[in-house]
């Protein structure tokens, strides 16, 4: 999550910003067995990306409050996000 805290760093360049890189990595950082098992296509299979997408972006929107680590120097308002 770091790493692409520090990629969302360069959104200014890269237009990776912390919801772009939530819904390029979701899929992979949170893979659901029960789309793959089940075979969701469409709209389900949407939706289950949907929501996997929310949680990166929320997770990295918060890796210090989440992580408990030190904050990253010289990230804060470079992000692409909010606060």
């Amino acid at each position: 999550m770091r790493h692409l805290l520090r990629m969302a760093g360069h959104s200014g360049r890269t237009n990776m910003h912390a919801r772009n890189l939530a819904i390029v990595w979701a899929p992979n950082l949170l893979r659901s067995r029960d789309i793959e098992a089940s075979g969701f296509n469409g709209t389900a299979a949407f939706m289950e990306v949907r929501v996997q997408s929310i949680v990166v972006e929320f997770i990295l929107t918060h890796v210090e409050q989440l992580f408990g680590d030190a904050p990253l120097r010289g990230t804060r308002g470079t992000l692409g996000v909010p606060g």
